[in-house]
């Protein structure tokens, strides 16, 4: 299996850390695809390997007994899952399922947890990851409570936008109302409002972006705190 060579990581943790740190996990890391719907790490159950993404979005999501699910938080070549390793614990009640196809590193959550021992710099490094990703976590209860549909939507296409290149979205109108939390009616009514605005395009299956500005204005508070949070921990 092919080992990750620091400088042409496309996962931005993985770029940055100092060299000292990547090392460490070098031997551990394997590249492996990321299919549409598979899940990373399944609910209450034992969390076997973390992954750097490097292309694609993975979605972080919170599921009710009665399989009630909202999406939390967005993970693409910003970041890892596997958040739970970093703060020593072995399983979460969330889910980790693969939004958007690509790439990944993973290497055992055994391995990870060692080369934490080893460097606390290290651990240092990705703890403020992890504060980053609770941000975001935060802002998406936020956004949830207190905005309307069409400033939600316009933030997670925001979202998505930022881990991908170009401005094709993979998706479709169930899987954004299940990330959304809200019924396909209303939500197929909020994208038909952009796309009439010209703001997004729609094929079966997918969204193009046609004006990331539009997007933003429409926002407006609900994005770009976590987006601000992310730069100052990360790369602060």
């Amino acid at each position: 299996m092919p080992k990750p060579i620091q400088d042409q990581c496309r996962n931005h943790l993985l770029s940055i850390l100092i060299p000292d740190d990547f090392a460490l996990l070098t031997t551990h890391l394997d590249i492996g695809p990321l299919a549409v719907g598979e899940v990373l790490i399944a609910a209450n159950t034992l969390i076997p390997r973390v992954w750097f993404v490097e292309q694609g979005i993975v979605s972080i999501i919170a599921a009710s007994a009665d399989a009630g699910q909202i999406e939390l938080g967005l993970v693409g070549r910003e970041g890892m899952v596997g958040v739970p390793v970093l703060l020593d614990a072995s399983r979460t009640p969330d889910e980790g399922r693969v939004q958007m196809a690509g790439m990944a590193w993973s290497m055992p959550a055994d391995s990870l947890r060692a080369a934490l021992i080893d460097s606390p710099r290290l651990h240092r490094s990705l703890l403020r990851y992890a504060q980053a990703a609770n941000v975001q976590v935060a802002s998406t209860t936020l956004a949830n409570a207190r905005y309307k549909l069409e400033q939600r939507l316009a933030r997670w296409l925001l979202m998505c936008h930022d881990r991908v290149d170009g401005d094709l979205l993979p998706t479709t109108h169930r899987f954004l109302s299940l990330m959304l939390g809200v019924n396909r009616t209303g939500l197929t009514t909020a994208v038909a409002a952009l796309e009439r605005a010209g703001v997004i395009g729609t094929r079966r299956g997918t969204i193009t972006v046609r004006s990331r500005e539009a997007l933003l204005k429409l926002a407006g508070n609900s994005y770009g705190m976590a987006e601000a949070e992310y730069v100052r921990l990360v790369d602060g």
